[in-house]
């Protein structure tokens, strides 16, 4: 798929066919997502991809705006490892790597025909909490977010969000 229509077809899916994803696709999509730029090449993300349906279930449970995970086929988390994170780099540059990933991730989601949504994890304690348990994530280790993600179940379409007085030339109001 072309990498403009992917990125213009992308959008939000929460409702999903009963269609395993193969394992395969979900790899694909890590690696799309480790395709990411990160300051200074620290590439401080890892991925938990969750196939289990109890494990998806716990988290749809717990997470205030993830119960479509339940239903979805699979669904990855996008984590940011702290100790990858330079000393030299400010501490927070990681929630800027991992949300690149999230997104070519997204992107790649769709160019293979997949729905996904992005859910927020980080930066509410009690939901970073509940994923580092049900996951059994080590403490230098923060989830970002949770992608549930499946073949759509419904047809969601993509809106088209450019706002022209969004931008600016040359300087603010130009």
């Amino acid at each position: 798929m072309d990498a403009l229509k992917a990125i213009f077809g992308r959008k939000s899916v929460r409702r999903f066919s009963d269609t395993p994803v193969e394992k395969e696709d979900l790899v694909t999509l890590v690696r799309a997502a480790m395709s990411a730029p990160s300051a200074m090449d620290t590439r401080p993300w890892a991925f938990v991809i969750v196939t289990d349906r109890d494990k998806l279930g716990d988290l749809a449970a717990g997470l205030p705006y993830a119960a479509m995970a339940a239903q979805a086929a699979a669904a990855v988390v996008v984590c940011g490892v702290l100790s990858r994170c330079r000393p030299e780099s400010p501490a927070d540059y990681w929630v800027q790597d991992c949300s690149a990933a999230t997104e070519n991730l997204l992107v790649a989601a769709e160019a293979l025909g997949l729905g996904a949504v992005w859910t927020g994890v980080h930066p509410r304690l009690e939901r970073v909490e509940l994923v580092r348990r049900v996951l059994g994530l080590p403490d230098d280790v923060v989830p970002l977010n949770l992608i549930p993600l499946g073949y759509p179940g419904d047809d969601a379409a993509p809106k088209d969000k450019y706002d022209g007085t969004a931008v600016h030339w040359e300087r603010w109001g130009g």
